[in-house]
């Protein structure tokens, strides 16, 4: 067995359920602890199902036919203004980003060398993983209030850079839906130019966001406005899973330095992750289109415009920049709030802890919660309303 699996904590949901054992709730459950996407999906998906799947009697191409790598391609030039991207070269299909970011470290990281893996904290659990069955070292990178959810890269010790081969940044951040500048960008690439590291973007949820004029910026956008137009040292990665309300599909995209995705195109030729045909053809149509986007997007804004001021009342809690979380700072620890909560009033949030480096009081995530605003409108006031309620009664 590889010994690195010991060093894996339970995933933050085995946590939860944990946490829940023996209680029943005091009323029906609404769940705001998961991110997966409760809208309808587009109505296109089925229509292209009927008339795509005959292709599944064929093999696929590891990296994506040519005209979903073409999409992809478009897509990444006009969203995030670049003087161009090539398909056959800089762009991947994969089966949702979770693969790709974890394949990434794997197929990329020199175990050899050895060194560090830097990574936000709280973090989305699969760098962890990844860094760690790499054979890197973890290094978090604290994101408090204080310094707006954010990273102070600048405090990074000069020696753990200079072992540094792979940099994780999630931009909008979960959970705190955080969002990098363009400048923070630019100043990632030249480090990483400067100590010959990598820098893996996570940018899934860069389409949900609340202003028209205020789409979040993406690393290869930075890297383009910088001169940088070859990508060099960047990879982003992102999904259909939150954009297109299609997290059962499991498709996503790679793009970026093209000498690092031919190395990722060989090792997950040897891993077996081609995509679907069928996925493949629904992928084309969803990355195609804008209008079931802006859709999307508008509902989330409502479910903010909504429930933000309600929870307000009785909890710390600010809009993020984008993304469909919330990241409340609660009145007592965490866990016992997620517990009672479920307990008394049936809203299931996740422990900021579980999300968290570390355990314990001084946890990057503790007093905190995340509440994912994936439910229906009606069901988000409702546990909002239940919350208040909560609180009101216990603190």
């Amino acid at each position: 067995m590889n010994t690195a699996l010991k060093s894996l904590k339970p995933y933050p949901f085995e946590r939860l359920q944990a946490l829940y054992q023996g209680i029943t709730p005091a009323q029906k459950v609404i769940s705001l602890s998961v991110g997966e996407p409760q809208h309808a999906m587009p109505d296109f998906v089925q229509t292209t199902i009927s008339h795509s799947i005959n292709q599944l009697a064929h093999y696929p191409i590891t990296s994506g036919s040519e005209a979903l790598r073409q999409c992809i391609a478009n897509w990444l030039t006009t969203r995030f203004h670049l003087k161009g991207i090539d398909a056959a070269s800089q762009v991947l299909s994969c089966n949702g980003s979770r693969e790709a970011l974890f394949a990434t470290a794997n197929a990329l990281f020199d175990r050899k060398q050895g060194g560090y893996v830097l990574m936000p904290d709280p973090l989305y659990q699969i760098y962890r993983g990844a860094a760690l069955l790499a054979g890197g070292k973890p290094y978090y990178l604290r994101c408090d209030a204080e310094n707006h959810f954010i990273p102070n890269y600048d405090e990074i010790p000069r020696s753990i850079l200079e072992q540094t081969q792979l940099l994780y940044i999630c931009s909008p951040g979960n959970p705190t839906g955080a969002v990098h500048t363009q400048e923070q960008l630019q100043s990632l690439i030249e480090m990483a130019q400067h100590y010959g590291f990598l820098i893996a973007a996570d940018e899934c949820y860069s389409e949900i966001y609340f202003e028209p004029q205020q789409a979040p910026p993406g690393l290869l956008q930075a890297a383009t406005m910088m001169g940088n137009e070859q990508f060099e040292h960047c990879l982003v990665f992102n999904s259909l899973s939150k954009r297109s309300n299609l997290p059962g599909l499991r498709s996503g995209l790679i793009a970026g330095d093209a000498k690092l995705i031919e190395h990722l195109r060989l090792y997950r030729t040897y891993q077996g992750a081609a995509m679907s045909p069928l996925t493949q053809a629904i992928s084309i149509a969803a990355w195609s289109d804008e209008t079931h986007v802006q859709k999307n997007r508008s509902l989330y804004g409502e479910k903010f415009t909504k429930i933000l001021p309600m929870l307000a009342e009785v909890v710390e809690v600010t809009q993020p920049d984008a993304s469909f979380y919330l990241w409340p700072k609660v009145p007592s620890d965490e866990e016992k709030f997620t517990r009672k909560l479920y307990q008394q009033q049936g809203v299931a949030v996740l422990p900021g802890r579980y999300l968290s480096a570390t355990d314990g009081a001084e946890a990057a995530g503790a007093k905190h919660v995340r509440l994912a605003l994936v439910a229906e409108l009606s069901d988000c006031i409702q546990a909002a309303e239940r919350i208040q309620t909560f609180c009101q009664q216990n603190f």
